[in-house]
This record gives C-alpha cells, structure tokens and sequence, in this order.
C-alpha cells in the first residue's frame, strides 16, 4: 500500500471534519462570516455520524467510482471514515495515529513520521480547536457567503502537499457540513455529498 493510497482517504477526512463548509452566494440581509466565526461555531459540535456519497473520477478509470458509508467524529481527536459500498473500507485517525483497514489487512502509521499526513492532522486539529492561526500556517483560504450558507477553499502551502493536492472546498449550512469538493493537481476528482445523520 503506497503513500499516495494512503493519503487519498486521509484528505477527504481532513477536508470533511475539519468543520469548515462554505457557501458560494452572499445571502442579502444577512452579515458576512469570518474564518475564526466559522471556526468558533463547528468547534462547538462534540461528535456526529453522518451517512455520505462520494464520487470519484480518476484518470485510470473509464466511470465514476461512487462509494457510500459514513463519517464520525467525537472530540477531541477521533475521526472515521467507513466505506460500505461497493468494498469494506474502514479509516480511523485518532491522537498521533492513523489505521486503514482494508480487505488486503489492516496499515498503522503514525503520523509524524509522515510530514506531509501530519500537515493534514494538524489542519482537522487546528480547525475543530479554533486555531486559526495554525490553519493559516498550513493554506491558503478563502471563506465565501453566510452562517447560513457558505463555501471554504483550502490551498496547501506546503510544496509537498501542493504536488498531490490542488484544493479543498467545503460548502455548508450553520454547522453541518453537506459538500467537499477534493481536486488533485493530476486533474483527479473526488466530490463528497453529506447526508442526513445515522439514526
């Protein structure tokens, strides 16, 4: 299992639970929202599990690959992506370390032996902490829209990063993420539809 493979899931979590949607349209009437706003009122969420469907297109396949589960998170450090269709996939980041499961077995990293998996560790942390300034220090962003409506785009600031990764945009409504837009720079999609919670 390689580290590109690895790092695949790993951004679409950071990107899901770092809590930062956004929205594309200033509402009339109602006032802009800043980063640390944004930030302040996801950080306020102790846990969610929420059901998602996520279309991937890749170069090397002829169709979309849509995969369905659901995402976790509990604070202050644990989140989870479960895939259920079409494959059992179950990825796990909590404290210092990151767990895949696949059919294949089950990988164990520990994430600051990865600067570039840590870079995405320290950006879910910073965000669900509040830390704007360490969200800063890890991308370019830019915050469009409302409370009530909003649109997030991340640009890595690290070069390794910024290799694999183009951009991060998050869109939501108050504090419920429902859309994360992933793009690579070898023109690789993945776009996130966030449903209602599990019951």
């Amino acid at each position: 299992m390689t580290l590109r493979t690895m790092l695949a899931p790993l951004i679409l979590l950071c990107s899901l639970l770092t809590g930062l949607p956004a929205a594309a349209e200033q509402e009339s009437g109602s006032p802009p929202l800043d980063v640390p706003g944004l930030m302040e009122l996801m950080a306020k969420v102790p846990a969610r599990e929420d059901r998602f469907t996520e279309t991937k297109t890749v170069a090397m396949l002829t169709r979309p690959l849509v995969l369905k589960g659901t995402l976790t998170y509990v604070r202050p450090d644990r989140v989870e992506k479960h895939v259920t269709s079409p494959y059992a996939e179950h990825l796990v980041v909590q404290g210092d370390r990151l767990t895949l499961s696949t059919q294949e077995g089950t990988k164990r990293i520990a994430v600051d032996s990865h600067p570039l998996i840590r870079s995405f560790i320290e950006a879910i942390r910073a965000s669900l902490a509040g830390e704007v300034s360490v969200l800063r220090r890890l991308y370019h962003i830019k915050l469009q829209g409302t409370q009530q409506n909003w649109m997030l785009t991340l640009r890595p600031l690290d070069a390794q990063a910024a290799e694999y990764l183009s951009s991060i945009t998050l869109s939501g409504r108050g504090d419920r993420l429902t859309a994360v837009d992933i793009r690579e720079t070898g023109g690789d999609r993945s776009l996130m539809q966030i449903h209602e919670p599990v019951s």
